[in-house]
């Protein structure tokens, strides 16, 4: 069995330190305790690539340019990060752990919470532009989740190198709309009590950072969907956004894995999943109608609430004025000669006084 936080904080850290002893110096994993798969996945990498667990750990920046580069790209992931780390900050107040958030290749693009600057281990990690991927500072919460892409937990000496075995993490991925990891999420302390309960909270803090780079992709209707039994509303739920055609513009992890697409993979359009009309889920939209339980071409049903961006709509011209624009220019093009406008449109005459009377003319 993998070492267990559960154990008394002396045993802990007693078996950790037995499970080094046997992984990094006797290079005989099976001679100690169990370590949780990722750790030792983890630790694995970290021989394969040379690293020797005494050596200094020195928390180098990347360059200006590089850091730059990052922010820039990061921008989407800051602005939907920003309110949910607000929220960890005070979540996390009397622990002394604080949150690092960085792009996918482990660069630190953002820190927030109660950070000691007078600590120098603090200071070292607490630093925008600081490169904490595995190959860079060794086995962590930060390199583990970007690799395993899967949240985890990891306390001291399960860190790769000694120089490293003050801190305690939690890290978990964040995915954006298309299914592309875009970063990660960690939750950090120094020579803190363990609190493996920070897995599950840095767990949900991504999934909210999911949800709003979801939200916030541009959508015509947006299909908030949960399976039956449960209620709409949460972070658990599904969340799709469909453009004007129903096509899928973005879609959370959850609505990824309701629907069967794999990570990475194009959703396609509605209609290749949900085997009802799509124009119906816009009606219901635009009339604010409440729920509906909807099949899936597997079989399975799933409860979805379809809900028009009221952005879009309103910038969105309606189809009937299109229509009238269109037979007007007709007939502009044709001087007033209604017979002309209605052959070159293809319609009759009287369809031609109909459209415009109803209107004015």
């Amino acid at each position: 069995m993998p070492i267990s936080p559960a154990a008394s904080p002396t045993d802990r850290l007693a078996l950790i330190a037995q499970a080094r002893h046997a992984v990094l110096e006797a290079r005989n994993p099976d001679a100690g305790p169990r370590l949780a798969p990722w750790v030792a996945r983890s630790w694995r990498r970290c021989l394969q690539l040379g690293l020797e667990p005494r050596r200094e750990v020195t928390f180098d920046p990347v360059s200006s340019a590089q850091a730059h580069r990052a922010l820039e790209a990061s921008q989407p992931l800051l602005r939907a990060a920003a309110p949910v780390i607000r929220s960890l900050a005070r979540a996390m107040a009397h622990t002394r752990y604080f949150a690092i958030l960085t792009d996918a290749q482990g660069v630190v693009i953002d820190v927030n919470g109660p950070i000691d600057r007078h600590d120098p281990s603090v200071a070292r990690i607490a630093r925008v532009g600081v490169d904490l991927s595995e190959r860079a500072v060794g086995t962590t919460a930060i390199g583990m989740a970007l690799t395993d892409l899967q949240p985890v937990w990891l306390h001291r000496g399960e860190h790769f190198f000694d120089a490293t075995s003050v801190y305690s993490c939690a890290g978990a991925p964040i995915w954006d709309p298309d299914g592309q990891c875009v970063g990660m999420l960690d939750l950090t302390g120094v020579n803190v009590a363990e609190q493996p309960a920070l897995k599950h909270l840095v767990s949900q803090s991504a999934r909210s950072i999911e949800n709003a780079l979801a939200l916030a992709r541009p959508h015509h209707l947006l299909l908030r969907m949960n399976w039956p039994g449960r209620v709409l509303g949460d972070d658990s739920d599904g969340l799709i956004g469909l453009d004007a055609d129903g096509n899928i513009t973005g879609l959370n992890r959850p609505a990824a894995d309701m629907l069967g697409v794999a990570p990475g993979s194009p959703a396609g359009h509605a209609s290749l999943h949900l085997a009802a009309p799509i124009e119906s889920l816009f009606d219901t939209a635009a009339a604010h109608g409440g729920a509906l339980e909807l099949p899936l071409w597997s079989g399975l049903r799933l409860q979805v609430l379809a809900q028009l961006d009221r952005n879009a709509v309103s910038q969105a011209v309606p189809l009937k004025d299109l229509e009238t624009a269109a037979i007007r220019k007709a007939v502009d093009d044709a001087r007033g000669n209604v017979q002309e406008a209605a052959r070159a449109l293809g319609i009759s005459r009287a369809t031609i006084y109909r459209k415009l009377g109803a209107r004015g003319r």
